[in-house]
């Protein structure tokens, strides 16, 4: 029997140090037309999302970030996911003002369907939101993204509260296999977005 060759990425916390590489994997992983036209590639759109994770990561215990590194190539950062484990009235806006580079009202219409399908869908019941997950180009479908939707899974589990994902496309099908289901309406959901829901699990 062949033997499996061990796995060598580690489901790790994510500390502030780590957050330029959180924003390079970022934009390594949505360098789509659609996504570069919501956040630029600009120095001043990086240096935003850089003040917000860091806001998060030191003030915000409801979100939770986790990254996944290559103990083979000298523990290099190739993905990172951020679980928000409240409803949204708990714990604040979601980002903070958007910078001059972006385009406010688009912004806000994309970002304000989504949090609309969120209570659509779920209203007042109990819900974790996998707010983000980007893994590197590099290193997709290699089961990084695996390892941070799977401890969302296991602490909805623990917790028996049902879990949320705004996924693209490529993202639904991993989602998929953690049981997850689109639920999208056409009439609301954002285009290119599938709206799914993994219902609770006692």
């Amino acid at each position: 029997m062949a033997s499996t060759k061990p796995s060598t990425l580690k489901l790790e916390p994510a500390t502030v140090e780590d957050i330029p590489d959180i924003t390079n994997v970022w934009y390594a992983a949505f360098s789509t037309p659609a996504m570069l036209a919501l956040f630029p590639d600009t120095p001043a759109v990086r240096r935003w999302w850089e003040d917000a994770n860091e806001n998060d990561l030191l003030n915000n215990p409801f979100r939770v970030y986790l990254k996944v590194v290559d103990t083979a190539a000298d523990n290099r950062l190739v993905a990172y996911g951020k679980w928000v484990l409240s409803m949204p009235d708990e714990d604040g806006s979601r980002f903070p003002a958007w910078p001059a580079d972006c385009d406010a009202k688009k912004n806000d219409d994309f970002f304000g369907a989504l949090a609309r399908e969120r209570e659509r869908l779920l209203g007042g019941t109990k819900n974790y939101y996998l707010d983000m997950l980007a893994v590197h180009p590099d290193y997709q479908g290699k089961g990084a993204g695996s390892l941070i939707v799977k401890w969302g899974c296991d602490r909805g589990d623990q917790d028996g509260v049902a879990l949320y994902i705004d996924a693209t496309p490529a993202g639904a099908r991993l989602y998929e296999k953690f049981g997850f289901e689109d639920r999208s309406d056409p009439r609301y959901t954002a285009e290119g977005i599938a709206s799914m829901v993994r219902d609770a699990r006692k």
